[in-house]
Order: C-alpha cells, then structure tokens, then sequence
C-alpha cells in the first residue's frame, strides 16, 4: 500500500468514527419513535403527555405542572398553555420529559408539507441503546472519482417525494456532477444541492439499493474547484456515501433522489442497510 492511500484509509477511517458518534448523540436520528401530525381539535397524543393542537399557523401545547413537562430552551416547567411557530421544513426541540433527569424524551415540534407535527426522540430507544455502527463495504480507492460539475446559472426547483408519502419534497439542483464509473463506458450525469460554504450534496439511487443498502443513499463533495480556464471540478468519494436517517427509522421524511439520479451500476462503496434493534 502506498504511503497515499495508507493516508486515503486513515482519513476514511476518521471519518466512519465521526460519523458513528454523530448518530450516536442522545436525542439524535436513532432515537425517533413517533410522528404524529397535530388536529385542530385539542387532544391527546400517543408517548407524550399534554394536549396538543394546531390552528394551523400556531402549534399549542396544555399541560400542568405534574406532567412534568418542561421546555427544552430555559428548562422552565409548562404548567398552563404555550405555543410555537415555525415555517415550513423548520423544526423546534420544544419540550422534553421523563428519566432521571427530566430529559429523557425531547418532543421535536416541526412543520412538514405546511402542516404541524410532532416526533418524539427517546434516548432509552433500543436503536440508540444498542447501535454498534453503522455496516459498511470495504474502502475501495477506486470510487473516488474526479468528476466534473457544471453549474446551473440559476438553481432549479424539482419536486420530488420523500420518506413519508403524505409529506412532499423540492430538491434545488445547483448543476450536474458529470463523471464515469470503473469498467463502464458512458458517462454519469446527477444533480447536486448545495450545502455550507459551497459543498455539494448527491442523492442517488444505483444497483445494490433494498440488497446491501437503503432505498437510497447520499454523498457529499467539498466546495468545487475552478482551474484557470473556468472549468468546475469535485472529488466525489462514493466510500463516503452514507444513509438518509429513513434508513434508521420509519418516522423520517428525508427527500428521495430526482427522477434522473439513478445509476445502472452497484456502487459497493458507503454504508449499508443498518440492522436495527426490534
């Protein structure tokens, strides 16, 4: 092994330890175990105590002191009425309860296709409890690929479906990441969103998804660089590839690829099918 991909593996190898202990964090992606869409009428809700409710712009919670709910900004009890407001695809960690420390359990509130729901996120929930890290293919160098990218002069708006089939999703392609696959002769083109500081994010479908791996999957590249001719280019690094929190848990509502981001091949690189605590 040369001394380049002894340091390719070790900084891959970082990255799977980073990436287990992000998931790992207390009131994180493996602890979901509900979403539940808030009614006009105020009522009760499955896990949580309270009633809760929603005008359809506001969000409203009732509770008294001995549920023993408090708010997740200041720690103050809710003992009477509060209420929240968000926009759509904002999410709030409003209020919390429950274990030793009052903290067990956070009540995400968040508003998903223009309508007010709430996920609670248990940090006693076997899938957190008993998560060992996510299974992964082997590091193979030859799926980090120098691809082109060719931006778009304005970002395009494509809707597309999600986790959950009552929620809708828009993906804002930024351009095109243009490349070819080892042993395959035509080109790949897939649509990118942009993230922080001009990072590019792919979501795509290829051969081994609902076998090895998740019904989808995504990977990041760093910020494009630009040579001296104007010519965009990214290092898409498919061992990187990892899944969509959808993949831990049935209450995501994570975005599916664009109709055109699919590829004719198996990408044995990234993360697997997690295998999950019943």
């Amino acid at each position: 092994m040369t001394v380049t991909a002894a340091a390719q593996l070790e900084r891959w190898q970082r990255f799977r330890t980073n990436r287990n202990k992000a998931l790992a964090t207390r009131h994180g992606w493996l602890t979901l175990t509900s979403f539940q869409w808030l009614e006009p009428e105020p009522s009760a809700v499955d896990l949580v105590p309270g009633v809760w409710s929603t005008d359809g712009t506001t969000a409203a919670l009732t509770a008294a002191a001995q549920d023993g709910l408090t708010l997740v900004a200041t720690g103050e009890p809710v003992n009477g009425s509060v209420t929240a407001t968000l926009a759509d695809e904002e999410s709030l960690m409003w209020v919390q309860f429950g274990g030793a420390d009052g903290q067990q359990v956070v009540v995400e509130l968040a508003m998903r296709a223009d309508r007010y729901a709430i996920r609670t996120r248990d940090s006693g929930s076997p899938v957190l409890t008993e998560f060992d890290g996510v299974p992964t293919f082997g590091y193979n160098p030859d799926l980090v690929i120098e691809a082109g990218y060719e931006p778009y002069a304005e970002p395009v708006a494509i809707p597309i479906g999600t986790a959950n089939p009552l929620v809708d999703g828009m993906h804002y392609s930024v351009g095109e990441v243009v490349f070819r696959l080892p042993g395959i002769d035509h080109e790949y083109r897939l649509h990118a969103e942009e993230e922080k500081l001009g990072a590019l994010t792919i979501t795509f479908h290829d051969g081994t998804n609902g076998e090895s791996t998740d019904e989808w999957r995504k990977v990041s590249t760093p910020r494009p660089r630009v040579d001296a001719a104007g010519n965009a280019t990214v290092v898409l690094d498919f061992n990187r590839a990892i899944n969509y929190p959808s993949a831990f848990t049935p209450f995501g509502t994570c975005p599916m690829p664009v109709k055109n981001n699919s590829l004719d091949a198996r990408i044995e690189a990234g993360e697997k099918q997690p295998t999950l605590a019943d």
